[in-house]
């Protein structure tokens, strides 16, 4: 078996569509085409040179935040690092990383900036709040912001719109105007340490293709999602698929165990049959050593950031107007999880505080 990895596979794609276009090209010429040739002049693309992005700025230090700016360091940008925590900030400073007051400290020594905060507040108070990344009205350093926080579309395509008015300080070719890109990833902590995080991208195309090789930095599959907002969007539907099959999976082993039969057996039918998925990994403590639910539902993924982001869900179903049943019931649960005190575990802690599934044996 022949296994490809996605950046590899994202690279072959674009030689192979480059391929395409040329071939398009030359039957449409009817003769060689060279360098010189007008015949390429049509591209609609323009790109960023990825070696205008050296000096990188990052806002957020917290438990993905941190990791993210360790890979950076290791692929060789210099990094210049923001947090409201001043330990953290100082961990940093201790390992010779540039630490700043302010966010808009970070803007005016950066060519990017990516920020990983809480919460759509936290971004919008960063982006445009007092010693913010836009403080300095419409001149901005930067030519490309990066949110990788987990937040509404509105919200993104709001700021996008905000940060498309700046001039840049430093003109360079033709770009006049900053961009931003909001990035949200998938993967976790452990991900985030190994830089193996899967990031979704809206805004621009060019933007993208040019933040690519600083994103696979800290990652290891990047898709283009679309416009503006669209990398948000994606995010906030893949954690509501992840928390309707999570409820799933643990009601059908809790059902499973009532009706006689041992979590491991239904698991292995489970994973060889069409119940498998990514939460069939598995909730209950004692059938996977790896998972968090063997750890007591210490690390994974907190249950307070599940219900944030089914939220997140519900209240983008209702600005649409769409009716999202399986959404509104998710975060019904994961708000009783957190209310009665398991905000802290691993969301798959459904199975034991909600459906009070036992441990294996």
């Amino acid at each position: 078996m022949i296994v490809i990895s996605c950046f590899h596979q994202n690279v072959v794609e674009e030689i192979t569509m480059a391929m395409c276009r040329a071939r398009a090209l030359f039957s449409f010429s009817k003769c060689k085409p060279t360098l010189l040739s007008p015949l390429f002049h049509f591209s609609p693309i323009r790109r960023f040179s990825s070696s205008e992005f050296e000096s990188v700025g990052f806002i957020g230090l917290g438990n993905m935040g941190s990791r993210m700016v360790h890979n950076l360091i290791k692929a060789g940008y210099k990094v210049a690092v923001h947090d409201i925590n001043c330990n953290v900030l100082k961990k940093f400073s201790d390992m010779g990383v540039s630490t700043k007051e302010t966010p808009f400290e970070v803007a005016e020594a950066s060519d990017v900036v990516i920020t990983m905060l809480p919460s759509s507040s936290h971004v919008f108070d960063v982006f445009t709040g007092p010693n913010g990344l836009l403080q300095g009205g419409n001149l901005l350093r930067p030519w490309l912001l990066i949110d990788s926080s987990t937040i509404d579309p509105q919200t993104s395509r709001k700021l996008s719109v905000t940060v498309s008015k700046c001039i840049l300080k430093e003109k360079k070719d033709h770009w006049v105007n900053p961009v931003m890109l909001d990035a949200p990833v998938s993967g976790g902590v452990l991900a985030a340490e190994a830089g193996t995080l899967a990031f979704m991208v809206g805004g621009s195309e060019e933007a993208y293709l040019a933040a690519k090789p600083l994103l696979l930095s800290m990652g290891k599959n990047t898709i283009y999602c679309g416009k503006a907002g669209n990398g948000s969007a994606a995010k906030i539907c893949n954690n509501l698929a992840m928390a309707v099959s999570m409820l799933g999976i643990s009601e059908a082993l809790a059902l499973g165990q009532s009706l006689g039969i041992a979590a491991s057996t239904l698991t292995r039918v489970f994973n060889s049959s069409s119940a498998r998925c990514w939460s069939s990994y598995n909730p209950v403590p004692g059938v996977m050593e790896a998972a968090p639910s063997s750890r007591n539902y210490d690390g994974g993924f907190a249950s307070k950031l599940m219900a944030k982001d089914l939220n997140l869900a519900a209240a983008s179903a209702i600005d649409v107007g769409r009716k999202c049943p399986l959404t509104s019931q998710a975060l019904e649960i994961y708000t009783e999880l957190c209310q009665d005190g398991h905000e802290a575990r691993d969301f798959s802690c459904v199975f034991r505080h909600y459906y009070s599934g036992m441990d294996e044996f």
